[in-house]
């Protein structure tokens, strides 16, 4: 979020002028390939010697724009799962009827998949959970046919079918339950599949918990942001769980508190979509929220013998 990265600096100039001086060491990273997964990004740094040493406390990432004067916090987010199918089957012509072609067992697979993403996401167009509180599975990629300069072989019934997508479990999804799927419904050896992950996460931390930040009075990194931003003169929607995936999943394997949030109110969602922009005076009252949060931050010391870092 280039936004995000500037307002970062941005705050932290204008708390320099102002002569403050924070109680905390403030660490602004940037890494690369969040958008691949950022495996060699966040990843490699937070699972390094050097990200030990610094000894996080708590961590800020980015959030949503949201459409309303309230601005959106997330405490967690859903993981990934990249998935690709394949299948095989015997060759025939394309006016032959027969059983267990490539072709035919996708398709049977795909029909599985529909219904579940159908089920799924009726749960959010009904209101009973959140987008981030659902699985999520969006096809990406699909791969048949015998190619020619001008197209495919029209009457010609392919020996291999392949499908991608795009799955998002949620910290409380049912891991057990999703895996089943995958091996008895969308990509059963007993119809020829073969399967692999692109990218494969883990809602759970190290400890084996899931992957969700406490946003209640047990957390007082939690009490800090909501002062904060209210103190800056904005407002907090409920706490949500992201519906993608961003690097904070790094710091919460590590159980690191994390908060993703972005200061961009009135503001319509637009991620990955044409002409995403943020308005200037919303970008500039995003810089002043950041003051108030990073000043809370950085001045919290509870326990001066085991302090932490922002």
């Amino acid at each position: 979020m280039k936004c995000v990265g500037l307002q970062y600096l941005e705050a932290i100039r204008n708390l320099k002028a102002q002569g403050f001086e924070p109680t905390r060491t403030i660490y602004i990273s940037y890494v690369p390939d969040e958008e691949i997964g950022g495996v060699d990004g966040a990843g490699n740094f937070v699972s390094s010697e050097d990200f030990q040493k610094l000894n996080v406390g708590v961590t800020l990432d980015e959030g949503l724009a949201s459409p309303s004067e309230s601005y959106r916090v997330f405490n967690g987010e859903r993981s990934p799962w990249w998935l690709k199918i394949k299948t095989t089957g015997p060759p025939g012509h394309g006016s032959k009827l027969y059983d267990n072609s490539a072709f035919e067992n996708l398709m049977k697979s795909l029909e599985s998949i529909s219904k579940f993403r159908e089920e799924q996401f009726n749960l959010v167009k009904n209101g009973l959970k959140a987008e981030g509180e659902v699985t999520s599975i969006n096809g990406v990629y699909l791969k048949a046919g015998t190619p020619t300069p001008i197209g495919f072989v029209m009457n010609l019934q392919p020996s291999e079918a392949e499908a991608g997508f795009d799955v998002r479990i949620p910290p409380l999804g049912d891991i057990e339950d999703l895996q089943r799927r995958i091996d008895e419904e969308w990509a059963p050896a007993s119809r020829n599949f073969t399967y692999s992950f692109a990218e494969k996460v883990f809602p759970r931390d190290k400890h084996g918990n899931p992957t969700v930040t406490a946003a209640d009075d047990s957390n007082p990194w939690w009490g800090l942001l909501k002062d904060a931003v209210a103190k800056a003169g904005g407002k907090l929607n409920k706490v949500e769980i992201f519906p993608a995936a961003t690097d904070s999943r790094y710091v919460r394997q590590e159980g690191i508190v994390a908060f993703g949030f972005s200061p961009m109110a009135n503001t319509p969602v637009l991620l990955h979509d044409h002409n995403e922009f943020l308005n200037a005076e919303e970008y500039t009252k995003g810089i002043h929220v950041y003051e108030e949060i990073i000043k809370a931050y950085s001045s919290y010391a509870p326990d001066a013998a085991s302090e932490a870092e922002l």
